[in-house]
């Protein structure tokens, strides 16, 4: 009797230990979180005015490219060594363009959809 309810608990602790595996596998919390955190840097970019809706538009497609990675990534149940190289280099470049749109020199400050102007020094 001792034999079967070791049998029965091994067994029930590998069922239970299964899907454990199997969602480690394909966990990205890293890239997940920088994903968040590139959201909330374009948001606060387009409520600030130093992103356009245009440049915002633009920024969020390159954000859901990001997220169709990852789908691709996890379609198969694992996220592999060479898959988590692939989105990280493409959180970096989608990073570093989030970057170069907020500080370049367009501007929408009154949030009237239009580019700001700078004025030029007149003599």
């Amino acid at each position: 009797m001792n034999l079967h309810k070791t049998a029965l608990v091994s067994l029930f602790s590998l069922l239970l230990a299964v899907p454990l595996v199997a969602s480690a596998q394909t966990a990205t919390p890293r890239f997940d979180q920088r994903q968040a955190n590139q959201e909330k840097r374009i948001e606060q970019g387009e409520k600030s005015g130093t992103l356009t809706s245009k440049e915002a538009a633009r920024l969020e497609n390159g954000q859901d490219r990001l997220q169709t990675i990852e789908d691709k990534a996890k379609a198969d149940g694992q996220v592999t060594p060479q898959e988590r190289a692939r989105m990280a280099r493409a959180e970096k470049k989608q990073s570093a363009r989030i970057y170069r749109q907020k500080h370049d020199p367009q501007r929408d400050l009154d949030h009237n959809g239009k580019i700001d102007r700078p004025l030029r020094n007149r003599r």
